[in-house]
């Protein structure tokens, strides 16, 4: 357990609220509203931590609704450490609900969150989350506030089916509309086979940005040992509701803070379990949100150096085979560590909220299953993390290797005139609508050497950078076989895809990034071995472009539609950067830097 002094209930942030004698008119004042649904003084002035329950399940955010039953069993455990609960609700953020992004929600719920940790009652706090963008704007709030903090997420969806297939979800979308492309299938069958993916409570029980950021809040040190994998309607999740609502108490108690747990080794374990379970492109925006608001230096750079190396172990759908029943059956999250743990390959000495070290909680938890969880040194691939691509068409874009296929490979990486590179004609498409209107245009004239590119999809530009850079050759090349062109975005793409498009650039066109530039017809060069990505046009055309594009005001984009919209736009830096809003960073350890707040009367 951690070694850090013990507070004692006189250092609870909530005697200000609730136990001052100094100001009794205020001290009232706080104290008789809270009593009027049945809570008893002596509850609120015995010396028990407060604790806050942030609900993000609702109607509107199916992935996480199961948290409206699971924050019975977290209330519980609370109780039963001997701490007093508060439930409340977070701005809902639905993936697959929330237009034009549920991206553009990410930092609005973060905000939020932040003037609730801060300006209330709470000693600590347990974040639910789910769906992709719930546990980084949790986390983006606990780092910023800083007080004791602990996440629990709503589990994966049980494995979907479709007579005899495992359907993944995300993952038989992009499947679903290669067949529907190719004629294979129709609207009706589209949606039962996808419909299919999706068969209880829960995220998606892909691989995909959901299990990709839990597991990584676990790799963090914020979540109990071995709770991300674990399918939401199973025993153990409730379990694990239970036991994290004794833990943070627990917490409160040993003042075990953020700050304590999310170091910069605790980030690169992150980067390390993230190649090595096949996470998602998303991973490194939030990850370097997270870790500009505790206060750690984190770059893309750093994916690549740290995680490009670490082979794939995780055989689960998109970069494998199996679901989210399978990978948590087989060790899950404590198994992949074991692995990485044995190959020196993770801070064993990183601090977990549960006050021991990595090296304690995951030593020895091998996998029993060989199918599902590679030994390290037998692995689905050798070298799984990302790339990160610069050159004139931007300063980064990720690259995801371990969902390269045999087929792509085959195609535009083994030249043996020019290996790991390719050149291609780019067609180029100005959002999603514009791909959709003419991907199947035969005026295109595209074919197997053609560059699809996604541009006015990024942060300024949707805004809030969606996942749309999805794009699959046009239904004449499926037909003959050929199910993935070589693709570039400054949007985003769900991590439930299985193709190895160059995403998350940075800056984007909105801001002035090279793919602004481009024109349908202009050759790029995409060279992995040296990291490159460049528009292959003399200095003096790229100049004379940039300068006709600086007349004309700029790459054009949608009109904001909400003063969210407009502050966001205002506010928001490039992928690359995490995506954060510019004045948020300044603010960290606010518990503790600014002290409790100002009286309300």
């Amino acid at each position: 357990m951690s070694d850090k002094r013990r507070i004692t209930p006189s250092d609870l942030r909530s005697k200000a609220w609730f136990d001052n004698p100094h100001n009794p008119g205020m001290t009232a004042l706080y104290l008789e509203r809270y009593l009027n649904y049945g809570l008893t003084p002596e509850e609120l002035r015995s010396g028990k931590p407060l604790i806050g329950i942030a609900q993000t399940g609702s109607d509107l955010s199916p992935c996480n609704r199961h948290h409206l039953e699971l924050a019975k069993r977290v209330r519980e455990g609370i109780t039963a450490a001997g701490g007093v609960a508060f439930e409340f609700p977070c701005h809902p953020i639905q993936e697959t609900g929330k237009r034009p992004t549920a991206s553009l929600d990410r930092n609005l719920a973060y905000l939020s969150l932040v003037e609730v940790l801060y300006g209330y009652p709470l000693d600590g706090v347990v974040l639910l989350t789910g769906c992709d963008k719930t546990m980084p704007a949790c986390l983006m709030a606990a780092a910023t506030v800083n007080i004791p903090a602990i996440s629990l997420n709503v589990g994966p969806m049980l494995n979907g089916y479709f007579h005899k297939e495992l359907t993944g979800s995300g993952t038989i979308v992009w499947k679903a509309r290669e067949r529907h492309a190719a004629g294979d299938i129709d609207f009706q069958q589209f949606m039962d086979i996808v419909g299919s993916s999706a068969p209880s409570t829960g995220h998606c029980n892909t691989m995909g940005t959901a299990s990709t950021m839990n597991a990584l809040a676990e790799a963090l040190g914020l979540a109990l040992p071995g709770s991300a994998a674990i399918p939401a309607p199973y025993r153990e999740r409730g379990q694990a509701a239970y036991a994290t609502g004794q833990r943070i108490v627990e917490m409160v108690w040993e003042d075990l803070k953020p700050s304590d747990i999310l170091t910069r080794e605790a980030f690169e374990n992150a980067i390390v379990a993230n190649a090595a379970i096949g996470g998602s492109t998303n991973a490194p925006v939030h990850i370097n949100a997270i870790a500009k608001h505790i206060g750690v230096p984190l770059t893309c750079d750093d994916w690549e150096r740290v995680g490009f190396e670490i082979p794939l172990l995780v055989d689960m759908q998109p970069a494998g085979r199996w679901l989210g029943e399978e990978y948590f059956r087989a060790g899950g999250l404590p198994a992949v560590f074991a692995e990485l743990i044995d190959a020196g390959k993770v801070h064993e000495g990183a601090l977990t909220c549960n006050g021991r070290t990595v090296g304690e909680n995951y030593r020895g938890r091998h996998s029993w299953n060989r199918d599902v969880i590679r030994a390290y040194g037998a692995p689905l691939m050798e070298r799984a993390g990302f790339l990160n691509l610069k050159g004139s068409l931007f300063d980064s874009a990720i690259m995801k290797t371990c969902v390269i296929s045999e087929e792509f490979a085959a195609r535009y990486l083994r030249n043996p005139n020019d290996p790991m590179a390719f050149e291609g004609r780019v067609i180029v498409f100005d959002g999603p609508e514009d791909y959709h209107t003419r991907i199947d245009d035969p005026a295109l004239d595209i074919d197997e050497n053609t560059i699809l590119i996604m541009r006015g999809a990024g942060p300024i530009g949707y805004p809030g950078a969606a996942e749309v850079v999805n794009m699959q050759p046009p239904g004449s090349l499926i037909r003959r076989g050929v199910t993935a062109l070589p693709c570039i975005g400054d949007g985003r793409q769900s991590g439930t895809s299985g193709t190895p498009a160059i995403l998350n650039a940075s800056p984007e066109a909105a801001a002035g990034g090279g793919l602004a530039l481009l024109q349908t017809g202009d050759r790029i060069r995409i060279d992995l071995n040296r990291r490159s990505a460049d528009i292959l046009l003399p200095a003096d055309d790229l100049a004379r472009r940039r300068a006709d594009l600086e007349a004309r005001g700029g790459y054009p984009y949608p009109a904001t539609q909400t003063p969210w919209q407009e502050i966001y736009r205002d506010q928001v830096d490039q992928l690359d950067q995490g995506m954060v809003l510019k004045g948020a960073v300044k603010f960290q350890k606010v518990a503790q830097v600014s002290g409790v707040p100002r009286d309300n009367h």
